[in-house]
């Protein structure tokens, strides 16, 4: 993974895998953080209150150490880790993948479950395009609202995020700026008489 770029999936994907029996639905997703994440596995629940088990595999963040996976009543390691390692053999990050089982009435043993979960996992983040992100620093701009088209022009010109903007006399806006081109952007917004530009 280079150190200016992580990749994710684009939008959501599912697909399906039957083994003796068994139904695998397996549900791939962007996650921006573990809370957003735990909404989705309880949206899931509610859908398939019937199935046995809800594994999951998620990897959060772009440093990497901020991963889980759970088999969820299932032998140990025979599926949240399966889940996870089609995650991690894309290189992906800001993903999960919750693997919803309906059991068939016949067990499939270890190595059946391993195959069944990593299939499923694998399908789903088939039918998702695969995109390359900017790794973004995060920053606080404030200033006067008569600056405002002056600010936007440095923010479109370079790429960045805006998640947050409030609007008055006096603005302030959480944005992401991309690694990359972090030095030259903070350069010119402070470059702009009266903007404060601050690291979150």
């Amino acid at each position: 993974m280079s150190s200016d770029y992580y990749y994710t999936i684009e939008k959501a994907g599912n697909a399906e895998f039957r083994d003796r029996g068994s139904l695998f639905i397996a549900y791939a997703f962007r996650v921006a953080d573990s809370a957003d994440f735990k909404k989705k596995l309880r949206q899931l629940k509610e859908e398939h209150p019937k199935a046995a088990h809800h594994c999951f595999g998620y990897r959060l963040g772009v440093d990497g150490n901020n991963f889980r996976g759970s088999d969820d009543g299932e032998p140990s390691g025979s599926a949240g880790k399966p889940i996870l390692g089609q995650i991690d053999s894309k290189q992906l990050t800001n993903v999960a993948v919750i693997v919803v089982r309906y059991f068939g009435g016949t067990l499939l043993g270890i190595p059946g479950l391993i195959n069944a979960y990593k299939t499923s996992s694998a399908l789903a983040l088939q039918t998702t395009p695969i995109v390359q992100k900017a790794i973004e620093v995060n920053y606080r701009i404030e200033f006067d609202y008569t600056k405002m088209n002056e600010v936007m022009t440095v923010l479109k010109k370079f790429n960045c995020s805006i998640f947050n903007q409030k609007m008055d006399l006096f603005c302030h806006f959480d944005v992401g700026v991309a690694k990359s081109s972090e030095e030259l952007v903070v350069l010119k917004l402070t470059g702009i008489w009266g903007v404060e530009v601050k690291k979150k």
